[in-house]
């Protein structure tokens, strides 16, 4: 957004009187204000901000994808993607040092705890350990027929019963009827896997889920980001166990496997099937759209579907289809989804133009709907005849009897009491976080050990992408009123900084008639507007010590309503859409946030013109940006003080249920500093902590 639109949009003209006391004399919290938010166009600064640079970063994939003219081009585009890919979700266990059994199979802890005799197909209750005492209930639906069968793995959707879901039975009982077996697993947080469970008075655990499905994805999304990893990665890395346990059967064929899953399944299975070669043909429904389109309805997927860096490496959704090229894929999609129909013939459409180069176009393709969300009869009877198609090479008619009868929950539960947890042996996804975060202490000591304190500044730098104060660009700040209103004998003068053009940042400065030189910025989650009744900054004021009242970005006149995860805003806080869109761009708000305050300190030296001492004040959330700005420029600032500020990231990673803390992580913060560390680069002389918190917004010692 350019100057003199910002000019003539954003800026509000106040001609009340702030008065600084602590008394019942205060000034509304309104009187404070810089921006117009009733004007649209500044109504959600922070939402567009982020979305401008997303759309930049697409139109830069757009312009490469163009340039994928001939194989050998395209071949090593889908290598340097998949590997970039697998970096963003922090690496996978080592695949390769696994006990392997005959034929290169890897070996799996497995166990099939019943069987079901059905008309037409069998089916098998089972779980698998994914990874050591970390169970995956699934069952397996086979055929009546001679093995070895084709198999098709199928995560599951968003659904509080995961893979006893009515749709997704008839999903794998279609297969199972036309001679390809399923093996349908309960994602984490659905099904028999429940990762946050209910207790009773006595503090029991309950077989009952704390959250919902997609509840629980958000809760169990904050954890592993300071580690550098995504649940997602977890998610994942079920999945291709799964397809390590049908290999390890004798009576599936380990050469014909297939993938398909709906809605967060479809989500799952195009990470699998663009990561993983042995899934031969695909058929991800409702769920391939563009990132463009979805940014802006319905908004940034649940936590596993939104990973770090993708779009600023031009990963997007047309690419999970175009990374497997030319094995065969099938787009489900339905003309009523709230996943963008336009966006599902985008994907389809550049596609179909990268597989047609390989000579290789008639396998991909898009089946649709005229049906909302959901893996209904059409999309099942059209995948299922993809599969056939491709795995058993038979391409016929294929029919669903809209009376088959599914089976009640129960009969296909894969544990005694219903969930996994109650099992005392079994691990959750957040004891695999805690072994990470004891893994990633060991990196941390690593890293900083060698590292005198401008090594160590370095290397936070570098791992948050903050630039240094000095390479900013210049101080670009305009006052926002013609006139400095005075109440009692203190000013009161409103500005905007543009340190990002189209995300300005609103100052407020609030002085005596005499000012002494010193100054103090003041920043908190809560807005500037909390400046206003405020005891410890009214003194400074009386004394003659100028205050700087600033709102970062996502606080105060630049924070966003939770428009996309309200239910959930009290463990992931505001503006966790935006900060999700900046995340797949590889950022974080802190950065933002950081690089703000570096700038207000040139403000308050070089416009204001306050040579003396000048502290940070910073409250809550906004502690985390100004430890950071203080620990990487120290001859900057004379202090810090810190009121209700976060311990530490390692808290974050060891925590089940957070409290509005995921958009103040840093992805894989934790693997070269903490706070702590940011902390001890200041030095106890110059740092002031008030009333720390945990995680779960507790007092901390």
């Amino acid at each position: 957004m350019e100057n003199g639109m910002l000019r003539s949009t954003t800026i509000l003209l106040i001609a009340a009187a702030f008065a600084m006391t602590a008394s019942s004399e205060a000034a509304e919290p309104g009187t404070l204000n810089v921006l117009d938010r009733s004007d649209p166009a500044t109504a959600n600064v922070l939402r567009d901000y982020v979305r401008g640079l997303a759309h930049e970063a697409l139109d830069r994939r757009l312009t490469d994808y163009e340039q994928l003219k001939t194989q050998e081009q395209i071949k090593s585009w889908q290598l340097k993607l998949r590997e970039q890919f697998t970096v963003c979700l922090g690496g996978f266990l080592d695949r390769s040092l696994m006990v392997t059994g005959p034929d290169g199979r890897r070996e799996i802890t497995a166990r099939v705890v019943s069987r079901i005799a059905r008309t037409g197909y069998r089916i098998e209750n089972v779980v698998y350990e994914s990874r050591p005492d970390f169970p995956v209930t699934a069952n397996l639906y086979l055929p009546d027929t001679k093995p070895p069968f084709p198999a098709v793995l199928v995560p599951c959707g968003h659904t509080e019963n995961g893979k006893a879901a009515d749709a997704y039975q008839r999903v794998c009982i279609l297969l199972a009827k036309n001679g390809i077996a399923a093996l349908i697993f309960d994602p984490i947080g659905q099904g028999e896997r429940k990762q946050v469970l209910k207790r009773d008075e006595s503090g029991r655990s309950l077989p009952v889920g704390l959250f919902k499905s997609t509840g629980e994805h958000m809760v169990a999304g904050v954890g592993p980001v300071p580690l550098g990893k995504n649940l997602a990665t977890y998610c994942i890395w079920d999945g291709m166990r799964g397809i390590d346990y049908l290999q390890s059967r004798d009576d599936i064929d380990a050469a014909r496997i297939g993938c398909t899953g709906n809605s967060g399944g479809g989500n799952l299975t195009s990470f699998l099937m663009s990561l993983d070669d042995r899934i031969v043909c695909a058929a991800p429904g409702n769920f391939i759209t563009t990132t463009r389109i979805k940014n802006e309805r319905p908004g940034p997927g649940d936590a596993e579907q939104n990973i770090f860096g993708q779009t600023l490496f031009g990963i997007d959704h047309p690419d999970f289809l175009m990374m497997r090229a030319p094995r065969p894929a099938l787009i489900l999609a339905a003309t009523q989804d709230f996943v963008p129909i336009e966006g599902s013939w985008i994907a389809f459409r550049q596609a179909k133009r990268l597989y047609s180069r390989l000579g290789y176009s008639e396998r991909i393709d898009l089946a649709e709907t005229d049906a909302k969300h959901g893996y209904n009869s059409e999309l099942r009877v059209a995948m299922v005849r993809w599969m056939s198609r491709w795995l058993l090479n038979v391409d016929e008619p294929i029919t669903e009897n809209a009376n088959e009868e599914t089976l009640p929950e129960e009969r296909l539960l894969c544990t005694p009491q219903g969930q996994v947890l109650l099992d005392p042996s079994a691990r959750s996804i957040f004891d695999l976080y805690q072994a990470e975060a004891d893994r990633a202490a060991e990196f941390r000591r690593n890293a900083l050990s060698g590292r005198d304190a401008d090594g160590q500044r370095e290397l936070v730098r570098q791992v948050v992408g903050l630039r240094t104060a000095s390479n900013l660009p210049p101080l670009n700040v305009e006052q926002a009123a013609a006139v400095t209103v005075t109440d009692r004998g203190r000013k009161v003068d409103r500005y905007l900084m543009r340190l990002f053009p189209a995300l300005p940042t609103p100052v407020v400065v609030l002085r005596a008639e005499k000012p002494t030189g010193d100054a103090v910025l003041f920043v908190s989650d809560k807005g500037k507007s909390s400046a206003t009744d405020d005891s410890r900054l009214a003194g400074l004021v009386d004394k003659g010590t100028t205050v700087v009242a600033v709102d970062l970005a996502g606080f105060g006149e630049t924070e966003m309503k939770p428009w996309r995860y309200g239910s959930m805003s009290g463990v992931l806080g505001p503006n966790s859409a935006e900060y999700y869109v900046l995340y797949m761009l590889g950022g974080s708000l802190v950065r933002l946030q950081t690089e703000e305050l570096l700038q207000c300190q040139r403000f308050v030296r070089e416009t204001l013109g306050l040579k003396g001492d000048l502290e940070i004040d910073a409250r809550g959330a906004a502690t985390i940006p100004a430890l950071h700005a203080v620990a990487c420029e120290p001859k900057l600032f004379t202090r810090a003080r810190l009121e209700g500020g976060l311990t530490s990231w390692d808290n974050v990673a060891r925590t089940i249920v957070t409290q509005r803390q995921l958009c103040s992580t840093v992805h894989g913060a934790l693997q070269s500093f903490d706070l702590p560390d940011l902390r001890r680069l200041i030095g106890e002389e110059r740092l002031t902590i008030v009333d720390p918190r945990n995680a779960a917004g507790e007092p901390a010692e």
